[in-house]
């Protein structure tokens, strides 16, 4: 058996773990908003604990946390905060660095951690759900042809 076919065989046995259509989608919709929100290192955490409160499948959580790697931080994070800032409002914008005092500061992390947070919330939720209910349709659609994904 060469390499490419125990490749093939092992992607064939992660496929068949965890294995309804639903809990495929819940993983990945659980992983995709884990991916939405800025803790770098901790997405994949989020997802899978996610993903067990939901039932969903771990492994599609962990790849739907992908969705902000090297490339996409700073337009995801971008969109995220103007969401945010849809909702929470513009506010104040900075003075110079050099005449901020440490309260004006906190005061101004608090606003932008406050607005990159919902906002992350807010797509998060809906790319989630989106990407859910598109990765069950491509299942179902599939297993009624009976055509095998791999």
């Amino acid at each position: 058996m060469n390499i490419l076919q125990k490749f093939r065989d092992l992607i064939v046995w992660f496929w068949k773990q965890e294995g309804t259509p639903a809990k495929r989608a819940r993983g990945l919709a659980v992983g995709v908003f884990s991916g939405c929100f800025p803790f770098f290192g901790l997405q994949t955490l989020i997802g899978i604990f996610l993903a067990t409160i939901f039932r969903a499948n771990h492994l599609l959580a962990i790849a739907g946390t992908w969705i902000s790697n090297p490339f996409t931080y700073f337009p995801l994070y971008w969109l995220n905060y103007r969401v945010g800032e849809v909702f929470v409002g513009e506010g104040n914008h900075l003075k110079a660095f050099h005449h901020l005092t440490r309260k004006e500061l906190w005061d101004q992390g608090l606003i932008f951690s406050s607005r990159i947070l919902l906002g992350s919330s807010i797509v998060g939720l809906i790319t989630g759900i989106i990407s859910g209910l598109t990765f069950y349709a491509v299942l179902k659609f599939f297993l009624k042809k009976r055509k095998p994904l791999f």
